[in-house]
């Protein structure tokens, strides 16, 4: 159920590390009904009501960027305090263990066990509209279960670990195939990320980000 209109907008810090595309997150968010400031302040980080991480290039360059603000700390604080976070892309990747990119193997922020990898695919990057496999039960994607997103990506999470305790705490990962199966979402407790981009993904990018705020 939406919020009624005259609820006050929720808060959604995007974190200021570095990476590029910022901008067009700021806007998709602004249009998908949250109040949103651009900041890598770490008082401004813990009080929003959720965080975005975005992410774009190489995973190496960005857990470098994100530690030199101390990035790592604050989603870790914030997760360990059940505040929501998004991440987007690399933003997404990086909650894994481990990336391996261009031979570099590269330790994550080990929010999920696993290795981020070159996907096996004919052509890569993966760049344009896809399908994605959603799983039930998905907040994120309620309503867009047949929608198409935009991928830009070479590299990706192609195994899953996680089993909650009841079926109330498992993670729901929602996958898409480009040369073979891939995580393109999770949603575990306060941690949700996206392979795909939303804020490229047109009217069910805008609807997605408007579910996410929707839970906080």
């Amino acid at each position: 159920m939406s919020a009624p209109s005259d609820a006050p907008r929720k808060t959604v810090a995007v974190l200021d590390y570095g990476s590029g595309n910022v901008h067009s997150a700021v806007k998709a968010l602004v249009h998908a009904g949250a109040d949103v400031e651009l900041t890598r302040d770490p008082g401004a980080v813990m009080a929003a009501d959720g965080l975005l991480v975005p992410g774009v290039g190489a995973f190496d360059a960005v857990m470098r960027q994100l530690r030199a603000v101390r990035g790592d700390e604050l989603i870790d604080r914030r997760l360990a305090g059940g505040l929501p976070v998004l991440g987007i892309c690399v933003g997404e990747q990086v909650m894994f263990s481990h990336g391996i990119e261009r031979g570099i193997e590269t330790e994550g922020l080990g929010q999920w066990p696993g290795t981020v990898r070159h996907i096996n695919a004919p052509v890569l990057p993966h760049m344009g509209w896809n399908t994605v496999d959603v799983p039930q039960g998905s907040r994120l994607f309620a309503g867009l279960e047949a929608e198409r997103f935009y991928f830009v990506h070479s590299n990706a999470a192609t195994e899953w670990s996680i089993e909650g305790r009841t079926p109330a705490t498992r993670p729901l990962v929602t996958w898409a195939e480009h040369g073979e199966r891939f995580i393109a979402a999770v949603e575990n407790g306060p941690l949700s990320a996206t392979q795909f981009h939303p804020e490229k993904s047109g009217d069910a990018g805008i609807r997605l980000l408007r579910n996410w705020i929707d839970t906080l």
